[in-house]
């Protein structure tokens, strides 16, 4: 029969055996030694049925092909934008893939210019690490105005909540617009200044809090707390 060493949402370290025997199988930052599952990363224990893996709690975005993503544009040739999407290279956004129809040798800064924040989808990742975007589909845009705020990845999912109830808590309590990239780049549109500060530092709670137990209560009662001195 075999043995469970650790519980849902137990911090674990890399090399740590999480579970012996054939009872479990490894699941995402985890691998089998002969009978026992080790975790590769260091993070919170996720147990889904029989399967055992590990949400890190550090490292960089590692895009796949479906991601929805907020970037920064930081360079551009005849043909294409390049996107800062907090990856180790530049993603590529070609003038094929944006709603707009550009002539070739069109000025691209009178469409989209340096600094101008997007919302697109990584449609490609090609093995030397190239990733390719999309702004063709719907819900798909620039951002005009709000705010930037980055948080881990890999916490992204703690931010939404289960089936958006963190996020949507937020956005209720806040009145922000919110839109979350699975790079961790997140952005804030409010009412006003106050708001949108609520919403960042709230969110950067999350970030920091993640792997506490409670964090739901906490973050509804800061949420209450800070906006009530906000009207007062």
């Amino acid at each position: 029969m075999g043995k469970l060493n650790v519980k849902e949402r137990e911090i674990c370290v890399p090399g740590q055996v999480l579970a012996e025997g054939m009872d479990y199988i490894p699941s995402d930052y985890t691998f089998r030694d002969k009978e026992d599952i080790i975790a590769s990363q260091l993070g919170l224990i996720n147990i889904e049925g029989r399967a055992i893996k590990v949400i890190p709690l550090v490292g960089k975005y590692n895009p796949q092909a479906g991601d929805l993503v907020i970037g920064k544009i930081i360079d551009m040739s005849m043909s294409n934008w390049f996107v800062d999407i907090g990856f180790m290279y530049d993603a590529g956004l070609s003038i094929r893939e944006v709603p707009e129809f550009i002539d070739r040798g069109a000025d691209l800064t009178q469409y989209y210019g340096f600094n101008d924040v997007v919302l697109a989808k990584v449609v490609n990742v090609v093995r030397s690490k190239m990733v390719d975007l999309s702004m063709k589909g719907p819900g798909l845009f620039k951002l005009r105005g709000g705010r930037i705020v980055k948080i881990t990845p890999f916490k992204v999912p703690r931010v939404i909540g289960k089936q958006g109830s963190m996020i949507t808590m937020i956005k209720d309590k806040t009145h922000c617009k919110i839109i979350v990239g699975q790079n961790g780049m997140i952005w804030i549109n409010g009412e006003d200044f106050k708001s949108e500060d609520v919403a960042i530092r709230a969110i950067k709670m999350i970030d920091k809090f993640s792997h506490t137990e409670g964090l739901t209560d906490k973050v509804n009662k800061f949420l209450d707390e800070e906006m009530k001195n906000g009207i007062q």
